[in-house]
């Protein structure tokens, strides 16, 4: 604590000799600014000293002072609104804070003192408590920030700061965030955990498997905050009851330690005598980057550093998995509250302390190295040790804050010699926004039309992690999903052709339920006609009913895009020669308009079924007296469209290679997209075979899918939603084959989440909400995947009778294979035919990716001269 100095102040002879202090005051002290001070906060002590330390590391960082707009009070705020809180040090997340505040001007929101805040019960969750915030500053786009009050006091989503055990501020944040209703990043328990070395180097031995130094402890009392894991490897634990009297056994417990196996390596010992929360502080040294301190050391080859991080990464995310697997273990008690977790999201990033140069003669050399994930602040540091020449990491500890106060350090000090910007404060900023934006959805009430098959089960599971209560309007009363919803609407609206009446009908069904849905969608493609209606009449945001229905019917799709000729290049560019084809005197009309080869395929089909290459005029009347004789409506086949009637189209055959292209527009701008590649389809039918994410294409070519997959879409009017475009790229460019206006099918949704994070199910509902959804702004692959499509007229034997399906199961279960069902038994027949499942590998590499799957499937029998997965995927490359 500080203690007021007795001594004499020094004599100007011995100010001669001071130090920098008496050359230059305020040295060791924090500098205070002249910018915008705010007036009386109602703790001056508290709030003014962080106020100034935020505008002094403004100042530092060349961007404006805080504006005070303290004195119009900010109204308005609504449940819908996000609000991210920062408790605490201003200086800790300043990077994290300006960048929230680019992504979502206003979102971030810095509380400097306890009087700014307040704790009220929740009205959502008995014995929890809402923060509300009275005061704060806010940061806008351009790195601008403004001191603003609320009134009312505006309720936070996610709530996290400096928890730091010991801290200056861990009293009055720790209270503040204490069993909080919003989710927490952090809590001072769970840092004092974090940063007791016993506990983790407990856990990071015994769970991660991972080398911690050879540790004696000695614990008073029963130790009950430690681990139920037997002791692991390398540490050795003595619970003291009593310390008195203790000295004989204190005495023999060392020299054993000392004397022991583990030991020998070493020829000194250090001894730490403290608090446990309160290790080596990481200020000691300026950061510098893992592979110039391999330099240093020595290390000269690139691939030895580069294996070296990877290592690094690989020991830092195993460690964090552990530590977080051991605090899912913990009572609300005594994680702080219910909701209070320590965040992982993304990987890690390494940085190191200056290392020492290894000596000779095999003797033990040091480097700290700083392992940070990008969320709500934790770390594990590492020793970089050369024994015997050879480079051994081993877990020190872990702390809360410390590593990520280090990293953003080095990227500032980047920047200052012209390194770009880092990752970090982007991938921190989007993990704390995405987390609020998970909290804003929860209890909403979402009105969904439509249930789809099985290929749509997972949006019930993911309807309950996210706290949705969904209310389900159905045409079959025996569905299985009327038991996973909050409410099951059966109403039969297989008919399509008369939207405009079953709209009204399932909106007297919903006031008659005395329901008030916050949004309105439908993720199954024969219903997103009559959501869009549904919405109108309800007054919930989404695309026009007329936008959607141009996206919907596929002729009218390329023509509306034909005639729309502005931009550079226009839609038009992107357009397809087609005619819609409802008799045989049609087949001939075409035929003169759109050149041969050509694809026939139903006006509003999905799945692929019912497409076809057709190489003349009599082969396309052929196959249309087929398919207008087989497939007649929805009783014929399920699900492909058939309840607006079996309308055809003839549209001109675009060679080249098959993408799909998934979009989150918002008002029109674009948040999100993703490129997958489809492998060669099985002619003349074109069914889909297999695929891989990421795209194969180089990143010129994926933005020309993007942009002519965005162009089309708002052409048509989709301004709101996530959409699925799929398209075609020849030497000539993009050209369109169609737009789905829902989230992508099949394996998309779940591809997309595993490969780089974000959930389509989740954007569309925030889109709905009328929420812009938060999604990375530089999305970066962590695998590749590579799947095949199963046939049951190809594999039924081999999944089922062969057992294939269950070893597929049981591969799964260990996660070595990602399975995707689209149906739950064989869907059509011949040329109708479906897939029925997805099985898909992952990799550090497509071509890895690529090559397990394919002994997979030759181990199985997927794999055939019939069916040759190898062919398939021949084309990724």
């Amino acid at each position: 604590m500080d203690q007021t100095s007795a001594e004499p102040a020094p004599s100007p002879k011995e100010q001669e000799w001071a130090g920098p202090e008496a050359l230059c005051p305020g040295w060791l002290e924090d500098e205070t600014p002249d910018g915008e001070v705010s007036e009386d906060s109602g703790d001056p002590e508290c709030a003014t000293h962080a106020y100034e330390l935020l505008q002094s590391a403004l100042r530092q960082e060349g961007l404006p002072q805080t504006l005070d707009r303290s004195a119009e009070p900010r109204k308005g705020f609504g449940p819908l609104d996000m609000t991210v809180c920062i408790l605490g040090s201003p200086t800790a997340f300043l990077p994290v804070l300006l960048e929230g505040g680019s992504r979502c001007p206003g979102a971030m929101v810095l509380c400097l003192s306890p009087a700014w805040a307040s704790r009220v019960p929740s009205e959502t969750s008995p014995g929890a408590w809402s923060l509300l915030l009275s005061r704060g500053v806010s940061f806008e786009v351009g790195g601008h920030s403004a001191l603003e009050t609320f009134v009312p006091p505006r309720r936070a989503n996610y709530v996290t700061g400096t928890f730091v055990a010991g801290g200056p501020e861990s009293g009055w944040v720790g209270e503040l965030a204490r069993d909080l209703d919003c989710p927490m990043g952090g809590s001072v328990p769970l840092a004092r955990r974090l940063e007791d070395p016993l506990v983790t180097r407990w856990v990071l031995a015994a769970r991660a498997s991972l080398p911690v130094p050879p540790t004696l402890a000695f614990v008073l009392g029963p130790g009950g905050h430690l681990p139920v894991d037997p002791a692991p490897p390398g540490v050795r634990l003595v619970r003291l009851e009593d310390p008195q009297g203790q000295e004989s056994l204190v005495q023999e417990e060392v020299g054993a330690f000392l004397g022991g196996t583990a030991m020998e390596p070493y020829s000194q010992v250090a001894c730490g005598v403290g608090r446990a929360e309160a290790p080596v502080r990481h200020g000691a040294a300026l950061p510098q980057g893992l592979d110039t301190s391999l330099q240093q050391w020595g290390v000269v080859a690139p691939g030895q550093r580069q294996a070296l991080a990877t290592r690094l990464q690989g020991a830092a995310e195993a460690a964090m998995a552990a530590l977080l697997a051991a605090e899912a273990e913990l009572s609300p008690q005594q994680r702080g509250g219910a909701r209070a977790h320590t965040d992982l999201l993304g990987e890690c990033r390494g940085s190191s302390a200056s290392p020492q140069r290894p000596p000779h003669g095999g003797d033990v050399g040091t480097a700290v190295l700083s392992a940070a994930s990008p969320s709500s602040s934790p770390g594990v540091d590492f020793l970089l040790a050369c024994v015997d020449d050879t480079l051994e990491l081993v877990a020190l500890s872990a702390n809360s804050q410390r590593c990520l106060e280090t990293c953003l350090l080095a990227e500032g000090m980047g920047r200052a010699v012209g390194e770009p910007p880092g990752d970090l404060p982007r991938l921190v900023a989007e993990a704390l926004l995405h987390r609020a934006q998970r909290h804003l959805v929860e209890d909403k009430d979402i009105l969904l039309i439509g249930a789809g098959g099985v290929s749509k089960s997972f949006v019930w599971e993911a309807a309950r992690d996210y706290g949705l209560r969904i209310h389900l309007v159905e045409s079959d009363p025996e569905h299985f999903a009327a038991g996973l919803v909050q409410t099951f609407l059966p109403y039969d609206s297989r008919e399509h052709r008369r939207d405009e009446e079953h709209a009204e009908r399932v909106t007297e069904l919903v006031h008659a339920r005395g329901l008030r849905p916050h949004a309105c969608l439908s993720y199954w493609d024969d219903c997103v006609v009559l959501a869009a209606l549904v919405c109108q009449r309800l007054g919930l945001r989404g695309s026009p009913p007329a936008a959607i229905r141009v996206a919907k019917q596929k002729s009218r799709t390329h023509q509306h895009l034909q005639r729309c000729r502005r931009g550079r290049p226009p839609p038009a560019a992107f357009a397809v020669p087609c005619r819609r084809l409802q008799s045989h005197g049609d087949v001939e009309r075409a035929a003169g308009a759109v050149p041969f080869p050509a694809v026939a395929k139903l006006e509003f089909g999905a799945g692929g079924v019912g497409v076809r290459l057709v190489e003349s005029a009599g082969q396309c009347h052929a196959h249309a007296a087929r398919l207008w004789r087989d497939l007649r409506d929805d009783a014929d086949h399920p699900g492909i469209g058939l309840g607006w009637g079996n309308a055809m189209l003839l549209m001109e055959y675009v060679p080249g290679t098959e993408h799909d292209v998934d979009l989150v527009v918002f008002e029109g701008r674009l948040l999100g997209a993703w490129v997958s590649d489809n492998g060669p389809t099985r002619l003349p039918a074109f069914l889909e075979t297999a695929a891989c994410l990421p795209s194969c294409l180089p990143a010129d070519r994926q933005a020309q899918l993007v942009r002519a997959a965005l162009q089309c879409c708002l052409a048509c009017g989709l301004r709101d939603g996530v959409f699925n475009v799929e398209l075609k790229l020849g030497p000539g460019g993009p050209r369109l084959l169609e737009i789905n206006p829902r989230m992508g099918g099949f394996y998309l949704r779940d591809w997309i989440r595993e490969v780089y994070g974000p959930d389509l199910l989740l954007a569309a509902v925030l889109v709905a909400l009328g929420l812009p959804p938060v999604l990375p702004a530089r999305p970066v692959p962590r695998a590749h995947l590579a799947g095949v499509m199963c046939l049951g007229s190809e594999h039924g034997p081999t999944l089922g009778g062969g057992g294939g399906l269950a070893a597929l199961r049981a591969l799964q279960s260990r996660g070595l294979v990602r399975l995707n069902r689209l149906f739950e038994e064989t869907a059509g027949a011949g040329e109708y035919e479906e897939p029925c499942l997805s099985v898909a590998c992952g990799g550090a590499t497509r071509a890895e990716a690529c090559l397990r799957l394919l002994g997979l499937c030759q181990a199985l029998g997927i794999d055939s001269p019939r069916y040759p997965v190898e062919h398939f995927l021949s084309h990724f490359k």
